[in-house]
């Protein structure tokens, strides 16, 4: 603001534009088709009447404070938001850009439900560039934001395209279609075999949580939510009284395998973690292999029948679904020899880190991707994404008759917010 373009003014939003305040409109009163209905996150439904006939935009005033919405033609901004319909000769979708760059979700100072005074953003400081600018900048940004958008969709296809990959993947290990070729040069021709966990492994659930009834001393404790698939995540633990006897019984050992009784039954993960001094909570089932069986197997397994839905015909419960002890003990999982289950575990690995490689590639061209809007808004409203025309009207001739029309238009009763809704659509 200390330096401005050739041509460009300083002022402030208040001088330029007025927010007007949207009207209630119940959903069950939308009649759901006609023109677009707007709440403070975009459309929200539809109604055949409109209550601005005119291009708008549409700010959020209450909750999604500051978002910023673009309606082409008539629509019905409701009274969670403001409206803007009158932008003095100058283009709606410079306006539209403009407010975004603003940030005005910054101004919320509602300790409850979020909200954005209007007094407040009349006060913020605008550098005002010359109508032909305004055009030049609106069309710039039209077309630089639509390549970022279609970037933005190109690459949100990509933790599909890798989840995908990573199911195949399972798939292709659990069939045995992985080792193929490596089984055809192996001089071991042992068969695979199917099997029920429960003649290769042993289980049983962890501690139910009862505060009147558990006593002992504190001691820290998985839940379900602590399991992932094939990792834990140990950034919130709690604790539970356990009895010196239940925590032998409920010993951790490098190896176990925990797996979801409950939330999504079957997820599980190995633990490697020695000498721990964890326990498990009734919510998992710990599983101890034998020597037929690796853990890492076990995890394959269960993933690919939870992916393609077999897992499921072993669950329990309508609404809230289990994986009993009984039935985890019936899961039925095709078994091959031990060395070409470390032949598969090392092939997965090497294709999962893979997949890791390129999510994390994704990450970060995700956050560049999303540092590209807030920086070419910031440049043109610097004045550096087109160039400036000295034959330009400048933006003071501009701001001058914005002020003049104001002045000499009659004045317009107080609009207030809240009241009856007769009241606050006479003030609009």
């Amino acid at each position: 603001m200390s330096k401005l373009p050739r041509g460009w003014a300083k002022a402030t939003i208040g001088d330029l534009i007025r927010f007007n305040y949207g009207k209630g409109l119940p959903e069950r009163e939308r009649s759901g088709i006609g023109f677009p209905v707007f709440g403070s996150n975009g459309v929200v439904g539809y109604h055949d009447h409109a209550f601005v006939h005119a291009e708008s935009l549409v700010v959020g005033r209450k909750g999604s404070v500051g978002e910023v919405h673009h309606a082409q033609g008539p629509c019905w901004p409701i009274d969670t938001t403001y409206y803007i319909d009158d932008f003095s000769s100058m283009p709606a979708r410079f306006w539209y850009y403009a407010l975004k760059s603003l940030e005005l979700g910054g101004l919320n100072r509602a300790t409850a439900i979020p909200g954005l005074n209007r007094e407040d953003a009349y006060q913020v400081e605008f550098a005002l560039a010359p109508l032909n600018e305004q055009k030049r900048i609106a069309d710039k940004l039209d077309a630089v934001l639509a390549r970022v958008d279609a970037c933005r969709e190109r690459l949100d296809r990509i933790p599909a395209i890798l989840k995908r990959f990573r199911q195949s993947v399972l798939a292709a290990a659990t069939s045995g279609k992985l080792t193929e070729e490596w089984r055809a040069v192996q001089s071991d021709d042992s068969d695979w075999r199917s099997v029920r966990l429960a003649e290769v492994a042993s289980s049983r659930l962890g501690k139910m949580l009862d505060k009147a009834k558990n006593q002992g001393i504190p001691t820290p404790y998985l839940r379900n939510v602590n399991v992932r698939w094939f990792g834990f995540d140990l950034s919130d633990i709690q604790q539970i009284k356990v009895t010196s006897q239940e925590k032998a019984d409920l010993a951790l050992e490098p190896g176990d395998v925990l797996v979801c009784e409950g939330g999504e039954p079957g997820r599980c993960a190995i633990w490697r973690v020695p000498d721990s001094t964890y326990v498990y909570q009734k919510a998992l089932h710990r599983v101890r292999v034998g020597t037929a069986l690796l853990p890492e197997w076990l995890c394959y397994s269960l993933k690919n029948a939870a992916d393609s839905g077999r897992l499921s015909d072993l669950f329990t419960g309508t609404t809230i679904k289990h994986l009993t002890g009984v039935a985890l003990g019936q899961f039925e999982l095709q078994l091959p020899p031990v060395d070409e289950q470390l032949e598969i575990i090392r092939r997965v690995e090497s294709l999962f880190a893979y997949a890791d490689r390129l999510e994390a590639c994704y990450t970060a061209a995700r956050a560049q991707v999303e540092r590209l809007t807030p920086a070419l808004l910031a440049k043109a409203f610097r004045g550096e994404l087109v160039p400036q025309d000295p034959n330009d009207e400048p933006a003071s001739v501009l701001l001058e008759r914005i002020r003049a029309a104001r002045e000499a238009a009659p004045a317009k009763p107080k609009q207030r917010n809240g009241g009856s809704r007769s009241k606050r659509a006479l003030a609009n």
